[in-house]
């Protein structure tokens, strides 16, 4: 665990929203450089080095206070990767987001919590489903978790609203999306906790839903698709929810209806059925989460690859996922080296970083 003064903090929140600074990168800059400070005054040069024209943009002490003094006056609490407040299966995932914004009852993200999300355009008796399933796993001692949208994702929040809920969102910790949703959102603020990993004030676009579900499948132990046609975001959640090594659960349904294709193929896909809170509460008996991340797969050692090892590592990056290992292989160089050169070609702006170590061209 770490514990940060208010400038580190100030300072992690900098490095968090600098331009090219994802959490992959994130990671490996705080571990290679100790802290964030640090960390901020190597970018220019990094970036350079691997062929940016300028530096990345990094927001200033005075533009990160305010974020976090925005957040403060909505009563919303930072929370940084690696403090003992941070949900401890965030912390878990490869590799968490550096901050989360949470409003209402953190202490939830510290509770065992399933996620229950499906269908926007639900039909009556999913959103039925939905709501007996959150009461009932809320009642068996689960926290539940899903992300505000209208039909599956709003059904849940109100059946668990007595018992512990989490909204999770894609925009900021401010932004109610759909605008309809503004009572849930207060109450859910009230009763349970809403958290964001967006900065203070961000309206959410297309691409912060991933993300987004990246959170949901995080923080739970296991994820319940309640109703989804066959490309939605749900079965993204699912996706996600598996590679992180969760369970994943879903709901059988009429092979009349749109809505249950997307569930019956997780289904003959090896999603466990689940036809009531009961089949999730035996499948995760025992279970009770994660109490320490995973051993660092990164090497805190900074070796600078030459600019010839640039080249050659982002001539063999393509639009197709590569692990790391397979790169540096293909390199024929050191594996923190090719690490090295990775991270410093995504600070240009020339490659991304994925969760699991894998990396495509930008």
């Amino acid at each position: 665990m770490i514990a940060l003064t208010d400038p580190e903090r100030r300072d992690w929140l900098r490095l968090a929203r600098a331009e090219t600074v994802g959490p992959v990168a994130f990671r490996y800059l705080i571990e290679a450089y100790g802290d964030a400070a640090r960390a901020i005054g190597a970018l220019p040069r990094l970036a350079e080095r691997a062929g940016r024209a300028g530096p990345p943009r990094v927001p200033s002490p005075a533009e990160a206070q305010r974020e976090i003094d925005a957040g403060l006056a909505l009563g919303a609490r930072l929370l940084c990767a690696g403090e003992a407040a941070f949900a401890p299966q965030l912390a878990a995932i490869d590799p968490p987001p550096p901050v989360i914004w949470a409003l209402g009852d953190a202490g939830l993200l510290h509770g065992r919590s399933v996620a229950v999300v499906g269908a926007r355009i639900a039909s009556a008796a999913g959103q039925r489903f939905a709501r007996t399933l959150a009461r009932d796993l809320g009642q068996g001692g689960f926290v539940v978790v899903s992300g505000l949208a209208r039909g599956i994702d709003a059904s849940a929040h109100e059946g668990s609203m007595e018992t512990g809920t989490v909204a999770v969102l894609a925009g900021g910790i401010d932004d109610v999306y759909p605008p309809e949703h503004g009572e849930l959102y207060r109450r859910i603020a009230k009763q349970g906790c809403v958290i964001s990993e967006s900065p203070i004030g961000h309206r959410a676009q297309a691409r912060d839903f991933p993300r987004r579900n990246r959170l949901i499948s995080g923080l739970s132990l296991g994820v319940v698709v309640v109703e989804a046609e066959l490309r939605s975001g749900s079965l993204i959640t699912a996706r996600l929810a598996a590679e992180q090594g969760r369970e994943v659960f879903a709901v059988p349904g009429s092979p009349l209806d749109a809505r249950a294709k997307g569930t019956n193929d997780l289904i003959r896909q090896g999603a466990a059925l689940c036809e009531g809170a009961e089949d999730v509460l035996r499948a995760l008996e025992g279970v009770r989460g994660v109490s320490e991340p995973p051993a660092s797969e990164f090497d805190p050692r900074w070796e600078e690859p030459d600019a010839a090892l640039l080249t050659q590592v982002a001539a063999l990056l393509s639009p197709t996922p590569v692990s790391w290992d397979e790169l540096a292989r293909a390199a024929g160089a050191p594996g923190p080296l090719v690490n090295a050169a990775l991270v410093e070609l995504s600070l240009a702006g020339r490659a991304e970083l994925l969760p699991g170590a894998m990396a495509v061209s930008a």
